[in-house]
């Protein structure tokens, strides 16, 4: 491991982090990256020179165990440690991202309004002036080339590759799968279809457009631009997301095509991680009319495979407050379909989604826990079960005794769902 110590900062070109995703309660780094000591913050930049992380070091930093990230759409996320035992509880990770925008979340401060967050915002511009006086002419090629691709991802060139990210797949992601918490949030998106089959009334993600899918000549020039686009950071994504908000719906054919082309044109199985992961949304009608071919097929591709249901409420006078467009029955039919595919198919979990929201129904929480225990005559590992947080959750102390209470009763396992774009 080559580095040098120059003005201050100790930088190291190449570092090996780890080969697997895992649920750990300590900072992690993962695949190979590149790092900048300061006297107070240590940097972390992807193998294309761009700007990754940022964690403060000693004193001026809110805990030395959480950390910034930046994402390849340009947004930046806090990771709270959220008191380790807690944050699991709630999230099924040790750590919370805390978003830089309005979403669902409910724990803690507005990490982006503390002064320790804007110090080290702060110290990255001063870290990127003192870069760009360097003169690195006769230091080893492998430190020169590290510093000069760095100084080139200037705040606009972040800002310019993020855009072309969202017009390669048709516009930005608006919320990212729940299950993507697994690979910690890091997916390529390839988008697949657009729009949805419902549009409900309550719903602040999706884009109000028909459901309508994409030619195979669209998606195979999405993954290419992607390729060119990730770079050399290309090898540290083991997972895809294929989106839009119903790629289920797309079926058994274009779902294995895209899986399958993303899989050997990102070239997965050369990641610096191991267990390439497949991300998609579905829908309770895309559910209930595939058959057993569809999932057949994904359990035979490259990954192991997520595929979040938007169930929302097994009570019909929810579901006619919150505008979606489906019976009770239905939803009940949906249910009990993935938790059969969950114990079908060893490489893929299906889980739920449902609302939480202090003006719904009061039949509402007692109709998903008929569902998720009443029917169910033990725990089941598979089957995760997501509580979407509505705009009006009343008091977060009532929020919080009723998702223990509801976490406690049910047979499966029980998060938050926190909304995170890309």
């Amino acid at each position: 491991m080559q580095s040098c110590q120059i003005e201050g900062l100790h930088i190291t070109p190449r570092k090996k982090g780890a080969d697997k995703y895992i649920k750990i309660s300590y900072p992690f780094r993962y695949g190979v990256y590149s790092e900048i000591k300061s006297k107070s913050y240590t940097f972390g930049f992807n193998l294309n020179g761009e700007i990754k992380t940022i964690q403060g070091r000693g004193e001026g930093w809110l805990d030395a165990a959480e950390w910034l990230k930046r994402n390849a759409g340009n947004d930046w996320i806090y990771f709270s440690a959220g008191g380790y035992t807690g944050a699991y509880d709630f999230t099924g990770e040790y750590y919370v991202p805390c978003l830089s925008y309005n979403s669902n979340g409910i724990f803690g401060p507005d990490r982006f309004k503390s002064p320790e967050v804007a110090a080290a915002f702060d110290a990255w511009d001063e870290l990127r002036s003192q870069l760009n006086i360097i003169n690195i002419s006769g230091m080893p090629h492998q430190i020169g080339d590290f510093i000069d691709r760095v100084k080139k991802m200037t705040p606009e060139k972040l800002e310019s590759r993020a855009s072309l990210l969202h017009d390669i797949i048709g516009g930005q992601v608006s919320v990212l799968p729940p299950d993507t918490r697994h690979v910690e949030y890091d997916v390529i998106p390839v988008t697949i279809s657009d729009g949805c089959l419902y549009n409900c009334g309550f719903c602040r993600v999706k884009t109000g457009k028909r459901f309508k899918l994409r030619e195979r000549s669209n998606i195979t020039n999405q993954i290419h631009a992607l390729k060119k686009l990730y770079h050399k950071d290309v090898v540290n994504y083991n997972s895809v997301f294929l989106g839009q908000h119903d790629a289920l719906f797309a079926g058994a054919e274009l779902i294995e095509f895209a899986a399958r082309q993303s899989y050997e044109i990102l070239g997965l199985d050369k990641s610096t991680i191991k267990g390439p992961k497949l991300f998609l949304f579905g829908s309770v009608d895309s559910l209930l009319r595939g058959e057993d071919d569809l999932f057949e097929r994904i359990n035979k591709l490259p990954y192991e495979t997520f595929i979040n249901i938007g169930l929302e409420s097994a009570d019909p006078e929810t579901l006619a407050v919150i505008q979606k467009p489906l019976t009770s029955k239905k939803v009940a039919q949906a249910f009990n379909k993935l938790m059969a595919i969950n114990q079908r198919y060893a490489r893929i979990e299906i889980s739920a989604n449902f609302l939480y929201g202090a003006d719904l129904p009061e039949t509402h929480l007692p109709s998903i826990l008929e569902l998720t225990r009443n029917r169910l005559d033990h725990f089941h590992s598979k089957g995760t079960i997501y509580l979407s947080p509505l705009e009006n959750i009343g008091s977060k102390q009532a929020f919080v005794d009723q998702f223990t209470e509801f976490k406690t009763l049910c047979r499966l396992p029980v998060y938050i769902y926190l909304i995170q774009r890309l």
